[in-house]
């Protein structure tokens, strides 16, 4: 389709027309953004106000006689000049970019970033254990201080760190341009020893909010939190938050936990002095920490002096007049100890319970104080030589309330309750009596009291005596092992075992009959958690060190199963035999005025002795032995355990022993022959006022004569402290005055 003249063409708005040119030469065009068009190029030989066919395609070849073009008089499109790249628009744009970049992450920052983690110390998580009463026990982890405000601190304390640490800290916005220099500088000429250009809001948002990573990108992150912290915080809080979670060695954070550590004081209340020591300790906290480099810590002391100086906050005569800082640090004895046994066993626990935490946490125990001295005390003048010693108690649910692991736990941390796996003896047969009693038996069921073999086993009582036909509650009161062993026999070990797993013993237990007087190796935890559940009258009790409203596996337990309940007259049988022990048997040195249970244990050679039982609302395990699995002399479990666990009892329940008994006048022994009756037969009378012979017998073994006639017929010896002793000693004068 042809235009009309003077009417453009469409397709090509740019191009121009020979009327318009004006004489101009036209130059060759190329659209440069649609490449699906022909590009129009203009043509000789067009005059004005001609134009070609609009479906006529131009076919223009390069070609021809003599290198010329096809069609004759055809020219070659004109190529474009190139532009040059213009830099400094892309260089602003870029800065453009950037900023745009770093608006956005400083409000990304301000949305996603806590301030209040700038208040948090990057100590490891530190955990105060207290006592039920609320009485702390322990600290595990760091000691961290509450936050100081800087607007309350004597001037001298913030200028001593303000002048070692970032002297333009009020003239910056988070980054020192000046500062950094200054320290490359250094670090490029010293030759030796590197100087730091981070400001103290770099260190804080390093130690708030990053790692200790020396890498770029750990750098960029940190200067770029510097900023934000500059833009939401003022000056003064940003220096209290770094005071009040800077690291001061010895494991303390902050600068009230490091006054009150080093100087007994609190940070409102420093000199001079102490401020400029502590300021000193930043650097190389670990290295510096006055308690273990007192030197080092006074050197770097008199550069924060002499740093103070020139910066104008002191002058030279006040710098003259500052004298080494005196240490003034806690006792031991008034500080948390990191660990006990008790502490050092329901830690892992507790730290479930408490999660992950950058702060410290105090989590609640069981454990009862006022019983827990009680343990010790006792533990102390039971006279054990050299033996070691061991001690639970629990509440019947199975609430631990008082631990003791060994004779002294800074000597040995081993816990020698909850870690050592040591044989309990005949302590075991709780569970093969708890067995006989489900198969049928009765207390009063008769079982022999015979010397025994079960294949190449041939087990004796410890004291070499067999009673013959007895009851099964004597068999338990006396300990037979013979019986015993007859027991396991009848029943089957799988019997045996099955009744120590459902009271709670979990370690591995041997596959042949010796198990049945405690070959097999436990712990006195799970021993004494066992006896507590026939206290509590269901199984199992599983010891805890929280309290139920902070145990963490307390749901798991639940979705487990509850406890079992013991049959009522299984219970009353098994809690009958377990009291005749301590009333008649092995355990009689364990008697205590008011009911009590429990039964003895005593492996080969004395190597361990044990007693556990319970009274009241206690249920306690007391074991001695040695380290080495040598033997203890003279070692039994009615003894020295039965002992110790009756006296912590008594401290425990506060009971008050009975006077120990006299021995009545007719004493009748297992013959039933009565004392009286000896004496009356050889001529020996005795009462309150003493002793009298009959010496009539005497003189008829004496030939008559003057011997004979000197031997009395009777003699009486009057007892101390009677009348009859105080008239012999002290025999009446005679009246003169009556005298006749």
């Amino acid at each position: 389709m042809a235009r009309e003249p003077g009417i453009p063409d469409s397709r090509f708005p740019l191009r121009r027309d020979g009327a318009d040119d004006d004489g101009v030469q036209p130059q060759g065009w190329r659209p440069q953004g649609r490449r699906d068009k022909r590009e129009p190029i203009w043509r000789p030989g067009i005059g004005a106000g001609e134009s070609t066919a609009p479906h006529e395609p131009y076919r223009g070849r390069y070609g021809g006689a003599g290198g010329g073009f096809d069609g004759g008089d055809d020219l070659p499109p004109a190529v474009p000049a190139k532009r040059g790249i213009r830099w400094g628009r892309w260089i602003v744009r870029g800065l453009a970019v950037c900023i745009l970049l770093f608006i956005a992450a400083v409000a990304w920052l301000a949305i996603t970033a806590p301030l209040s983690k700038s208040l948090r110390p990057p100590a490891p998580p530190s955990i105060t254990l207290l006592a039920s009463d609320g009485t702390p026990i322990a600290r595990r982890g760091a000691v961290i201080g509450k936050p100081v405000d800087v607007s309350k601190l004597p001037d001298h304390v913030a200028q001593a760190f303000i002048a070692i640490e970032d002297r333009r800290f009020y003239n910056h916005w988070g980054v020192d341009p000046r500062g950094i220099a200054r320290a490359a500088f250094h670090n490029v000429s010293s030759g030796g020893g590197s100087q730091g250009g981070s400001t103290i809001t770099q260190q804080l948002a390093k130690n708030a909010f990053l790692n200790s990573r020396r890498t770029f990108g750990r750098k960029a992150q940190e200067v770029l939190i510097a900023f934000w912290l500059e833009a939401w915080l003022s000056k003064d809080e940003i220096l209290s938050r770094y005071l009040s979670n800077v690291y001061f060695g010895d494991n303390v954070y902050g600068l009230r936990a490091a006054a009150q550590h080093y100087f007994s004081t609190s940070p409102e209340h420093l000199t001079l002095s102490q401020a400029t020591l502590l300021a000193g300790l930043v650097k190389a906290p670990s290295r510096l920490a006055p308690t273990g480099n007192l030197d080092g810590a006074r050197e770097r002391q008199r550069l924060v002096i002499g740093a103070m100086q020139e910066a104008g906050f002191i002058t030279a005569a006040e710098a003259r007049r500052v004298r080494p800082a005196m240490l003034h640090v806690q006792d031991s004895d008034e500080r948390l100890p990191n660990g006990t046994y008790f502490a050092d066993w329901v830690l892992p626990e507790a730290r479930d319970r408490a999660g992950g935490v950058a702060t410290e946490q105090t989590v609640t125990t069981t454990l009862d104080t006022r019983l827990q001295n009680a343990a010790e005390r006792v533990i102390k003048a039971s006279g054990l030589g050299k033996a070691q010693v061991a001690l639970v108690a629990m509440r019947p649910d199975g609430r631990v309330v008082a631990m003791v692991g060994g004779r002294n736990y800074a000597a040995s941390p081993f816990n020698r309750a909850t870690q050592a796996r040591r044989q309990p003896g005949s302590a075991f047969k709780l569970f093969v009596y708890l067995a006989a009693l489900r198969s049928g038996m009765t207390p009063d069921t008769m079982v022999d009291d015979t010397p025994v073999q079960i294949g190449d086993w041939k087990p004796s009582n410890s004291d070499g005596r067999y009673a013959g036909r007895i009851t099964l509650r004597q068999a338990m009161a006396k300990s037979s092992n013979v019986v015993a062993a007859r027991l396991i026999q009848k029943l089957g070990v799988g019997r045996v075992t099955q009744a120590a797993r459902d009271l709670g013993i979990s370690t591995p237990l041997g596959n042949d009959a010796s198990i049945a007087l405690g070959t097999s190796t436990g712990s006195l935890l799970e021993l004494t958690a066992a006896y507590a559940a026939v206290a509590n009258g269901s199984y199992p009790v599983r010891p805890r060190g929280l309290d139920e409203e902070e145990s963490a596996d307390d749901w798991l337990a639940r979705r487990l199963g509850g406890p079992s309940r013991f049959d009522e007259r299984l219970l009353e049988d098994l809690r009958s035999m377990l009291e005749t022990v301590v009333q008649s048997g092995t355990g009689r040195s364990a008697a205590l005025p008011v009911p009590a249970f429990g039964k003895t244990g005593t492996t080969q050679d004395g190597r361990d002795a044990l007693f556990v039982g319970w009274a009241g609302d206690l249920v306690v395990g007391v074991w001695i032995g040695n380290d080495d699995n040598s033997p203890v002399s003279g070692a039994s479990g009615g003894g020295l355990p039965a002992h110790i666990w009756r006296d912590f009892m008594v401290r425990a329940l506060g009971l008050t022993l009975p006077p120990v008994p006299v021995e009545p006048d007719n004493v009748i022994d297992e013959n039933g022959i009565v004392l009286d009756d000896v004496l009356n037969s050889a001529g020996v009378q005795v009462d309150e006022e003493g002793v009298q012979l009959d010496l009539g017998r005497v003189r008829e073994l004496v030939p008559e004569g003057e011997v004979r006639d000197a031997i009395p017929r009777n003699l009486r010896i009057p007892a101390p402290g009677s009348d009859a002793d105080r008239r012999r000693r002290d025999p009446p004068r005679e009246d003169p005055e009556g005298e006749e």
